[in-house]
Formats: C-alpha cells, sequence, structure tokens
C-alpha cells in the first residue's frame, strides 16, 4: 500500500512540476512582441525590442529578468537573455 501512495504522489508532483516549469520565456504570448515573425525566429533590432520590453508591464520586465538570470531557463532563450541583461537585467 505505501508503495502505491509513493507512486501516485510522485506521479502528482511530477504533473504539478511540469507545470511549474515553463515560465514566462515560454509563453508565446509574451515573446511575440520581441520577434519579426510569427515563427519567432528572427528577434527585432535592439531599438524596437527596447520599445517592445518597456512597454510591457514591471512585473513581467522582472519576471523575465529573474529567467533571464537563471542559467538553465535562459539557455534556450540565450539572444532574447542577451538584449535582457543590455537592458539592466543582470543582477
Amino acid at each position: 500500500m505505501n508503495i502505491k501512495n509513493i507512486c501516485l504522489g510522485a506521479l502528482a508532483l511530477s504533473m504539478v512540476s511540469g507545470v511549474a516549469f515553463a515560465g514566462i520565456l515560454d509563453n508565446p504570448d509574451n515573446m511575440s512582441p520581441f520577434f519579426t515573425d510569427s515563427g519567432m525566429k528572427t528577434m527585432k533590432p535592439m531599438a524596437e525590442f527596447k520599445t517592445a520590453f518597456m512597454a510591457m508591464p514591471m512585473e513581467k520586465q522582472e519576471a523575465m529578468k529573474k529567467e533571464c538570470n537563471d542559467t538553465a531557463m535562459s539557455n534556450p532563450h540565450a539572444e532574447f537573455c542577451q538584449n535582457v541583461r543590455m537592458l539592466g537585467g543582470s543582477k
């Protein structure tokens, strides 16, 4: 009985944790203003990037800065995070 409970608990934890790992940088709605194409492959020039970043609510800016300072989160978004750091996002 204990093993069954442990397995169910581990399954529930993994399901909840999987959602927690998706951050603000993984949300296409948050990232699309920074790209020129719908596939989000080509980043806008720095001037347009800065305009889009500054137009965001401060909470989203801070969340992006925080995730860009987390190595695990920033690796898939290296070019984006480099621009965020140039805007004063590194701590």
